[in-house]
């Protein structure tokens, strides 16, 4: 496994700053996104990262691209958890039909399951596993939050734990041989 993957979650969206559930429709960074990503560049050149690969979406390329990795590697691997019918609706929005609704609980309607997303991540996983150096992973909230629960070994929806803002960076790592959280939702540098 890599030294360290640093999770970079992309840069703030219209939806996103609305709490509308956002997956498959791919929506640009708004002028604080695009200040988010780019606020990270110098403290992201710093670390050597032996990869970068990112969520094939806009919003994360585009997120990358000014964090300074223009040619990070897509994958579908990184992509968020598909909401089914509850893409574009928020939290409220969907309680309002169906009361107590919490995403770590019940998922999307009709979308990905937790274990699915998980699986993605184990997979991801696996295809680094010959990686020494650090990785950076450029993603979105959910995905990332059960990206980072499998990593340390809890069940997916042990993410709901872990908040992460937009724009931000978590670092995953180790600690005497156990994978660990080395730092989390770090805001952009300003």
């Amino acid at each position: 496994m890599p030294a360290h993957l640093y999770l970079l979650r992309h840069g703030a969206t219209e939806w996103s700053e609305l709490g509308k559930h956002t997956s498959h429709t791919d929506l640009p960074l708004v002028a604080l996104g695009e200040r988010q990503a780019a606020a990270w560049r110098a403290a992201l050149a710093k670390p050597v990262f032996e990869r970068v690969l990112t969520s094939p979406l806009v919003r994360a390329r585009r997120t990358a691209a000014l964090a300074g990795f223009a040619a990070a590697e897509p994958t579908a691997l990184l992509t968020e958890v598909d909401y089914g019918r509850d893409e574009g609706r928020t939290r409220d929005e969907i309680r309002a039909d169906r009361p107590g609704w919490d995403f770590f609980t019940h998922g999307g309607d009709g979308g990905e399951s937790l274990e699915h997303a998980a699986a993605r991540a184990r997979e991801l996983f696996d295809q680094l596993a010959g990686t020494r150096g650090d990785v950076l992973l450029v993603s979105h909230g959910h995905f990332l939050r059960v990206l980072s629960a499998t990593y340390v070994g809890e069940a997916p929806a042990w993410g709901a734990h872990l908040a992460i803002g937009a724009g931000s960076v978590s670092i995953l790592g180790g600690e005497h041989g156990v994978p660990a959280i080395a730092s989390w939702n770090l805001s952009a540098p300003t």
